[in-house]
């Protein structure tokens, strides 16, 4: 007897592999009404990309309405949240998305991300030696984790220092962003980290206006559009903890999702070992076969009929991104991984309007790091199984990938 079909994200199976539920869902019930998340999850891969498209009929803007909601005691603890993570522009329907992705885009652009293509390099080559005396390593806490961490740090003129602190904090973060749903306590840690890292930010806002350097953060400060428009101190502050939570967390996942993949299908690592070359196209293969972002999440804001299910105003949809990554209407062989597939793009950083504004530099890590990985060790093998998976409806990744290398 088959059992009855119902995507419930937190339990430990779906956790670390959640790709035969997502394939039942894409053929038995693409609009899936989920009770334990009270929202619609899409899983096919166009009904993900149109939704992404509608910005008419869908709304990015959750935050505003989850926070005008609460209690007015619970809204006052909250306060850090509201302030900064409001702003985000992930979180904005336009005109006010619009605004602050045109302004953030004169400074963090393809070209700009370019640039830090050495300074990638030097970080990578500096981690790799720091692990070159070891066999047996974490690939998260001791590379996956720091390198982007530290690259997003250096844009923004964050003393190395500081990385063990904000590693903790984009942790705390992360239990509200990424919708963990079985933390205690997420909304006051998460509110007390974001405090203390806009002050952190807030303080060297202040310091690079007196003394500019030569780093995105001062020329965010300096910003200003041939309208005279700018970003607001409350912007800024915003667009940094974005930077800092969104340009690490996810590339940590990246790299990590991206080895144990190429772990998993020793032909297709062998190739990029010997063929360094094809890093780009391996990358976007990668991203498509086990992404870091598990979710978008919209608002509904016209009906939509979808799949004979009728869509309301003012419901939460999920897109599954690797759900639709996998589906066999837009990839050949889905539950391959082929380096130098072609085809349709995949959806990992979302599509049109809303497409993650710093893309390039996860590609661009990807690019430099994971040949630079098999390049340092011949034999890498996973260390400890099962691995844990992280408890989160919008990250993909785990906790810990233990491995023994040997160079």
């Amino acid at each position: 007897m088959d059992v009855a079909l119902e995507y419930r994200p937190n339990e430990p199976e779906v956790r670390s592999d959640p790709f035969p539920l997502y394939a039942r869902m894409r053929e038995e019930d693409p609009a899936h009404w989920s009770p334990s998340l009270k929202a619609w999850v899409l899983t096919r891969y166009e009904d993900v990309k149109r939704a992404c498209l509608d910005t008419a009929g869908m709304s990015s803007d959750r935050l505003r309405p989850f926070f005008t909601a609460l209690p007015p005691a619970e809204a006052e603890r909250s306060r850090a949240l509201m302030r900064y993570l409001t702003l985000w522009m992930v979180f904005r329907d336009p005109p006010e998305h619009t605004r602050l992705r045109r302004l953030a885009a004169q400074v963090f652009n393809a070209r700009s991300i370019q640039r830090l293509r050495g300074e990638v390099e030097t970080i990578t080559t500096w981690l790799l030696d720091g692990l070159q005396e070891r066999n047996d390593i974490d690939f998260i806490a001791e590379f996956a984790g720091p390198l982007p961490a530290l690259v997003i740090m250096h844009m923004l003129g964050v003393p190395r220092d500081e990385l063990p602190r904000l590693k903790r904090l984009s942790d705390e973060m992360a239990l509200f962003i990424g919708s963990a749903r079985d933390a205690r306590d997420k909304y006051e840690r998460a509110e007390a980290a974001t405090a203390e890292m806009a002050e952190l930010f807030r303080g060297l806002i202040a310091l690079r206006r007196r003394q500019p350097a030569r780093d995105l953060l001062s020329e965010l400060v300096q910003l200003e559009d041939p309208e005279g428009d700018r970003l607001s101190d409350d912007e800024l502050v915003a667009s940094c903890l974005l930077l800092l939570f969104a340009g690490h967390e996810t590339t940590t996942h990246h790299l990590a999702n991206g080895l144990r993949a190429l772990l998993a299908f020793p032909a297709q690592l062998a190739r990029l070992r010997d063929e360094p070359g094809l890093a780009a196209a391996a990358v976007e293969e990668l991203l498509r076969y086990d992404g870091p972002i598990g979710a978008q999440v919209r608002i509904v804001r016209e009906p939509h009929a979808l799949h004979g299910k009728e869509l309301k105003p003012g419901e939460r949809v999920f897109l599954l991104l690797n759900a639709a990554n996998r589906d066999p209407r837009a990839f050949e062989e889905p539950e391959r991984l082929v380096l130098e597939r072609r085809g349709v793009p995949h959806l990992t950083f979302g599509f049109g309007a809303h497409i993650c504004l710093g893309f390039p530099l996860a590609r661009l890590e990807g690019q430099v790091a994971l040949p630079a990985v098999l390049a340092r060790w011949r034999s890498i093998e996973i260390d400890a199984q099962p691995l844990e998976w992280l408890d989160s409806m919008v990250l993909r990744g785990m906790r810990a990938l233990p491995l023994r290398v040997r160079a």
